[in-house]
């Protein structure tokens, strides 16, 4: 899956505009980053690229880039 769609998915789960968020976003700066997002973002990784990650593993990243990084598939 590319960059831009990863972009895509992270945009809509937390409801905004195409074209928010930067690889460089920086999370803690999202008001819309909260418990109820790292819930939705484990969810979105298990149901789009079938894999499981902690959440423990999901507060310990900073930027959108990280994010993206937990979404590749090993």
């Amino acid at each position: 899956m590319t960059n831009e769609k990863k972009l895509v998915l992270l945009e809509e789960m937390l409801e905004l505009k195409p074209g928010t968020l930067k690889p460089e976003t920086v999370l803690e700066d999202l008001d819309e980053w909260d418990s109820i997002a790292r819930i939705s973002f484990i969810a979105l990784v298990d149901d789009e690229f079938d894999k499981v990650i902690k959440g423990a593993a999901v507060k310990e990243q900073k930027t959108v880039a990280d994010l993206m990084t937990l979404m590749e598939v090993e």
